[in-house]
């Protein structure tokens, strides 16, 4: 939608950054965030209200691998839970995408509890509604410093890096998943 790379850079930088959009995984309604970007910024207000229209397309596609580690897992009876830093009207709408979304126990989404990760009162909440122990359930997230907040709450942690990573790690604790 913004060919040039710098605009587009300038875009995502500081109109609708990823501080912006976390904004909207803590649970800030979609008006209000555009309302906000668009005092900061009202010469672009047709692409700010775009980035919502068109969150879609930044996520075009299901990581494959990484759905069948997840199959893999509830298919060997493993007790599978999300927690998702997400923006409650459009993880509704990915689930309608991607129906695996809807497979495991259970969610919680940080655009419905008002908290996000790394922050611990997330993980506290995830653990209380579904009763898991987090000395006992391990936590697996493509983000570092989520992992981290995931092990100061008492989890057991592993950094996502890649499917074939996370089998082989999943395999040494003894949870054997096929990927391909």
């Amino acid at each position: 939608m913004i060919p040039d790379e710098a605009e587009r850079r300038f875009f995502l930088s500081e109109v609708c950054s990823h501080e912006w959009n976390l904004e909207q995984d803590r649970g800030r309604p979609w008006p209000e965030a555009e309302a906000e970007a668009i005092a900061r910024h009202p010469d672009r207000e047709d692409q700010i209200r775009a980035f919502r229209r068109n969150w879609h397309l930044m996520v075009p596609h299901a990581y494959d691998k990484s759905v069948a580690v997840m199959l893999g897992l509830i298919e060997a009876g493993v007790d599978v839970t999300m927690l998702t830093n997400f923006a409650s009207d459009t993880f509704r709408e990915a689930q309608e995408r991607f129906p695996f979304l809807k497979v495991p126990r259970g969610v919680t989404v940080s655009g419905d509890v008002g908290e996000i990760k790394p922050d611990r009162a997330i993980y506290d909440i995830h653990a209380e509604s579904f009763g898991i122990d987090p000395a006992r359930a391990l936590f697996i997230d493509d983000t570092a410093k989520n992992v981290e907040g995931a092990r100061a709450a008492g989890w057991q942690g592993v950094h996502f890096v890649s499917p074939e990573r996370l089998a082989r790690a999943l395999a040494d604790l003894g949870l054997d998943v096929a990927i391909d």
